[in-house]
């Protein structure tokens, strides 16, 4: 919802319907500019997805301002705190990272008061607190436009004068940026983050005032510009992102260990509530960072693309893949096979909005979503509908086990057509039978009799087979009675949790008994099912 003001009215303070109505005016500005941004984005990495991922981070913003509207009538110190908060839960790579802290900065000033002169503390506090999450900030970015802004309003005055100063000094600013960063300067462009941080800025001048803004004066896109170019060709080969419950002190030797793993790493949130963002050839010792800083959920690990097969900044890829998966080790295996994934943790299965984000995130006209659990499939099938109707061809494979994903993204070939790729994919997944092994939490009765907790329990397509007190024995077991039936390959993804030599011991087993088979391990690392194990 848009407020609509009456001709030559201006706002004299920002209430708690005027942040809403910026809030609204950001996302569909954002929304209308989000292909052009893309098309100019080389840096940190030319991916090609920054307003893509403003977008996404402001439309998390919204539907939080729309949430507590319709709970209640919050006052402006609520509004702009639930505009920084959703942000903060949704914030999308390094531009929405830094983006919601400079919401966040804002908030705190906005809450304490609704006039001018508190919009320019604002802005200024907002574009501190992004320096200060910014392990390494560089000149020529958003930082720098919104220093600029902050800088051009610190006089104050009125409200519109300091929403229209902020708005000048923002786009003076983005467009000086090519000389201030060498790989804008060589591409032809201003800065993707810092233009998406002049269209929110027009946004709210047009909240105040009721008249469109000015142009942001985008640099154009030169006409097929090389990607070695481009800035991240050669740099670190994934993009993490989780959010992480955790304390202050925590946090801060999450910074320094994540710092020397790799770059782009912002840190931004508080209050217990973090968004972490790195760039990184080690995805899986960053997601381990977290699990010792505290409790990181949400997770994200995107592969970036090589030079050589990448599309250029702001063109679609012809197609992607998108997996769910359990366990950091295997998130890095999907993503090292180019796949975007989404890691799902015991108990905390991806939400709609995740799904469909992660096949926005794969940047491609052609989408093949796995999502590895029978659970999962309408959430997936929905997640589907919603970015069909955007213009993505999306096919849903209903994998029922990340086995079955393994299986599919093995056998994924993007040279040929989508639906001949979809049914390779199809056959693959359903040629896999599955298995989990899994610890009982208490007593219960199954479809293999009674188990008591703590007992070990090998469930063969979704079912109970067989319970044992061992989970070594009741692997063998389980692979035993798998193997009865036939089988070429046996894959076993093993979590880190799980006895020592477990994988060898059953390898071995598996050579000694069925002399025709072939064995393969892959290690899930933590956060997945003690063993999970499929059969081709």
């Amino acid at each position: 919802m848009s407020r609509a003001l009456q001709p030559d009215e201006e706002l004299v303070e920002l209430d708690a319907e005027a942040v809403r109505s910026w809030c609204a005016r950001a996302l569909d500005a954002l929304g209308r500019e989000r292909e052009e941004i893309d098309a100019i984005n080389v840096y940190p990495v030319a991916d090609g997805d920054t307003g893509t991922n403003l977008y996404l981070t402001a439309e998390a913003a919204h539907r939080a301002v729309e949430a507590v509207f319709a709970a209640s009538a919050p006052d402006t110190a609520e509004t702009v705190r639930a505009m920084a908060h959703g942000a903060l839960l949704g914030a999308r790579g390094n531009s929405g990272t830094i983006f919601s802290q400079l919401l966040r900065g804002m908030a705190a000033v906005l809450a304490r008061g609704r006039d001018g002169d508190h919009l320019a503390r604002a802005l200024a506090e907002a574009a501190r607190a992004a320096r200060e999450a910014v392990a390494h900030p560089v000149e020529g970015t958003i930082l720098t436009v919104a220093s600029a802004a902050a800088g051009a309003c610190a006089a104050g005055g009125g409200l519109v004068r300091v929403a229209r100063d902020a708005h000048e000094g923002a786009r003076t600013a983005l467009a000086a940026t090519p000389g201030q960063l060498d790989v804008l300067g060589r591409a032809g462009v201003v800065d993707a983050g810092g233009r998406g941080l002049v269209t929110v800025l027009g946004a709210l001048l047009e909240t105040v005032t009721g008249r469109t803004p000015p142009d942001p004066g985008t640099a154009p896109l030169p006409p097929a510009a090389p990607r070695e170019e481009c800035a991240g060709d050669g740099g670190p080969a994934y993009e993490v992102i989780y959010l992480l419950e955790a304390g202050d002190a925590a946090v801060e030797l999450l910074r320094s260990r994540l710092d020397a793993l790799g770059e782009s790493l912002v840190v931004v949130g508080g209050d217990g509530l973090w968004n972490v963002h790195v760039h990184v050839d080690d995805a899986g010792a960053a997601v381990e960072a977290g699990v010792e800083a505290g409790r990181p959920h949400r997770i994200r690990i995107t592969h970036f693309a090589t030079a050589a097969h990448a599309p250029a900044p702001g063109e679609r890829a012809r197609r992607a893949v998108v997996a769910v998966v359990p366990g950091e080790g295997l998130a890095g295996l999907c993503a090292g096979a180019g796949a975007t994934t989404v890691r799902t943790r015991p108990g905390e299965p991806p939400t709609e909005d995740e799904l469909a984000d992660a096949v926005r995130r794969a940047h491609a006209r052609e989408v093949v979503l796995l999502p590895n659990d029978a659970d999962l499939r309408k959430t997936a099938a929905a997640a589907a509908e919603r970015v069909r109707a955007e213009g993505v061809r999306v096919a849903l494979i209903p994998t029922r086990a990340a086995v079955q994903g393994i299986a599919a993204l093995a056998v994924h070939e993007p040279g040929r057509s989508f639906d001949e790729d979809v049914v390779a994919m199809t056959a693959a997944a359903g040629a896999t039978r599955y298995a989990e092994l899994a610890v009982a939490e208490h007593r219960s009765f199954t479809s293999a009799g009674v188990c008591q907790a703590g007992d070990v329990l090998g469930l063969i397509e979704g079912d109970v087979a067989v319970i044992g007190q061992d989970l070594t024995e009741t692997a063998r077991t389980v692979l035993d009675r798998m193997l009865s039936a036939g089988g070429e390959l046996v894959t076993l993804v093993v979590a880190d949790d799980t006895p020592p030599g477990l994988a060898a011991d059953l390898e071995r087993h598996v050579r000694h008994g069925h002399l025709a088979v072939d064995t393969t391990t892959y290690h899930a690392g933590a956060g997945a099912p003690p063993l999970l194990i499929g059969v081709e």
